[in-house]
C-alpha cells in the first residue's frame, strides 16, 4: 500500500481545529480594535478636560474670581466635537473649590463620560511677577 496523502479523518480533524481556532483569533482582533478606539477616545477626552482646567486657571488668574456652579459646552479636538460639563463645589476650606470636569464625545449621554477630571483649586490665584532662577532677564526698553 502506498501512503502519499492524508486520510479523510486527518483532513477532517485539521479542518475542525481551524474551525475552532479561527473565530477565536478573529474575536481577539476585534476586541483589540475596540480597545484601541476606546483608549484613543479616552486620551482625547483627557486632553479636552485638561484644556478646560487650564482655561479656568487662566481666567481665575486674570479675574481673581471663582464661584461654585455648573457649566457645559462643546470643544473641538482631533477632528471631533467633545461635550464637556463641569461642576464647581465649595469645600470646608475658605476660598478652596472642588472642580469636576466630565467629557464625552458629542451625541453620547451625560451619564457615561469617557473621562472625568477632578481637581481642587483656590479662588485667589496670584500671578508671580518676580523673576525666578533660570528665567530670562526682562527686556530692556531703549
Amino acid at each position: 500500500m502506498n501512503n502519499r496523502g492524508f486520510t479523510l479523518v486527518e483532513v477532517m480533524v485539521a479542518l475542525a481545529i481551524v474551525a475552532i481556532a479561527l473565530p477565536a483569533v478573529l474575536m481577539a482582533l476585534s476586541q483589540q480594535m475596540n480597545d484601541t478606539a476606546y483608549l484613543r477616545d479616552k486620551t482625547i477626552a483627557q486632553m479636552v478636560a485638561a484644556n478646560k482646567l487650564n482655561e479656568m486657571r487662566l481666567i481665575i488668574g486674570a479675574s481673581g474670581n471663582l464661584a461654585a456652579g455648573k457649566d457645559n459646552g462643546v470643544s473641538p479636538m482631533a477632528g471631533r466635537d467633545w461635550r464637556w460639563w463641569q461642576e464647581t463645589k465649595t469645600t470646608p476650606m475658605d476660598k478652596f473649590y472642588r472642580i469636576e470636569i466630565n467629557v464625552a464625545p458629542e451625541g453620547e449621554q451625560d451619564e457615561n463620560p469617557v473621562y472625568t477630571l477632578t481637581a481642587f483649586m483656590t479662588s485667589d490665584l496670584e500671578r508671580d511677577l518676580q523673576p525666578q532662577d533660570g528665567d530670562p532677564p526682562p527686556p530692556v526698553e531703549p
